[in-house]
């Protein structure tokens, strides 16, 4: 079995809102997309989880294999 990529890690974290890898790596991108710095306080509510789902959700299928 192959391990995930740190990228694979932050996509699925973004997509599904449970922590794969390393919290920082997710965080980092997470700003990065959004162009702002998230307060982790921000993670705890559903409507902005619906944001960042949104945010992965084309990495996301593009993981899925053919």
């Amino acid at each position: 079995m192959t391990k995930l990529t740190q990228q694979q890690c932050i996509i699925l974290t973004g997509f599904t809102g449970i922590l794969h890898g390393e919290f920082e790596w997710f965080h980092a991108d997470l700003e990065r997309r959004l162009g702002r710095e998230v307060q982790t306080s921000e993670l705890g509510y559903p409507e902005f989880m619906e944001q960042c789902k949104a945010l992965y959700e084309e990495d996301f299928s593009a993981l899925i294999p053919d």
